[in-house]
């Protein structure tokens, strides 16, 4: 058996590949005009958009015609989500990038980064990208061929989110797999150096399954962030905060109740209010936008172990990003978040078909009618 790469892959955030539409494929950034889907597929998950407040109209997409990089700005320390540089502004990382036509059988190409910046909401122009063999710790004397984001925040406390990402470590199918599970961390220069494969304590694993499903919350109410990682047997291995950079958790605990796919409530990690951030376990993965259904598990000092009763999860509409093209298109739903900082959501999307099309768009809070950002995610290409 190996490592069901999921959360914001094969259950958080649906992923797709490509390239933009041939009348396209010179402008990287473009306006609303290079895009018109056919279908559309919505899941759920966090991100957002720049500009208009709600009501007001909102102002055309930027453009930027060309792929020239800029420096990741540098940062000092912020409490900003998913702000691995630490300027104040909320980053977006992407899975599935687009592979080149001469590469569509190819490994994926990493994972993709675009940072915030002053000037606008994200700017393609400062983007990373993450790979297997420029980040990935090795098993052994082995690189992983997979490479996934899977979520993120700041797990040593240094003011720069950190990022979870699967792998897939070789495995003889003998006792206890090895965890597929690394952390990379953040600084004023954003997610840079090798990974650490995460340390779970012989005590706080149970059975032979791989452990996956990583979620972030303060689950423990102490203001720092923890893990809750699945575990054989429908159980949670809950990993206490801080984390050093060793990717050894302060301690850690294996909890009766869970599932074997593990998320985050929204848009509220803590439900009920108590400075507790709780967890949902499901027995299926769950796409986001669409309707699903788990057991809540409620933080405590003990972490997500409380009864909580069932959890529904809310069909989304989300809007469909104007990839124009040929063919059945879909969209799934990056995130929600707040990347202009008016303290309101705002929403990414990414519309593709195959894997050689895309466009991402970012919506401001309460409008979805036009994008104030599209950009395709053939930035990252070579």
């Amino acid at each position: 058996m190996r490592p069901r790469i999921t959360h914001q892959k094969a259950a958080v955030t649906t992923r797709a590949t490509a390239v933009l539409a041939a009348g396209c494929t010179g402008l990287l950034l473009v306006l609303t005009g290079c895009g018109s889907p056919s279908a559309a597929d919505a899941p759920p998950s966090a991100a957002s958009g720049s500009g208009a407040k709600n009501g007001d109209t909102p102002p055309k997409a930027q453009t930027l015609a060309g792929t020239a990089r800029v420096p990741v700005p540098r940062g000092t320390g912020s409490r900003v989500p998913y702000d691995f540089n630490g300027d104040g502004h909320r980053d977006l990382v992407i899975d599935d990038l687009v592979k080149a036509p001469e590469d569509s059988h190819g490994d994926d190409a990493g994972i993709g980064v675009v940072y915030g910046s002053d000037d606008r909401p994200l700017d393609p122009a400062a983007r990373q990208l993450l790979s297997a063999r420029a980040n990935a710790a090795k098993s052994g004397d082995t690189l992983p061929a997979a490479f996934d984001a899977e979520s993120a925040c700041d797990l040593d406390r240094d003011g720069f989110t950190d990022l979870i990402v699967s792998t897939d470590p070789p495995y003889n199918g003998i006792g206890a797999p090895p965890v597929p599970l690394q952390i990379l961390f953040g600084s004023p220069r954003g997610l840079t150096g090798k990974a650490v494969t995460v340390r779970i304590p012989q005590q706080a694993r149970f059975g032979n399954e791989w452990p996956e499903q990583p979620v972030c919350g303060d689950f423990d109410g102490d203001g720092r962030a923890d893990l809750a990682v699945t575990a054989s047997a429908g159980q949670v291995t809950f990993l206490h905060g801080p984390f050093a950079r060793t990717g050894a958790p302060r301690s850690a605990d294996l909890l009766p109740d869970g599932g074997p796919y593990l998320y985050a409530p929204e848009p509220r990690r803590d439900t009920d209010g108590d400075g507790y951030d709780d967890l949902v376990a499901a027995t299926s993965p769950h796409a986001p936008g669409r309707p699903g259904k788990g057991t809540l598990l409620l933080g405590s000092a003990k972490g997500p172990a409380r009864p909580g009763g069932t959890y529904a999860i809310a069909a989304e509409d989300v809007p469909t990003a104007p990839l124009k093209t040929t063919g059945t298109t879909r969209t799934t739903l990056l995130n929600h978040g707040d990347y202009d900082a008016d303290k309101k959501p705002d929403t990414v999307v990414r519309t593709y078909r195959g894997e050689r099309q895309d466009l991402i768009a970012l919506y401001t809070a309460g409008n979805t009618d036009r994008p104030v950002l599209t950009f395709s995610t053939e930035l990252f290409l070579p």
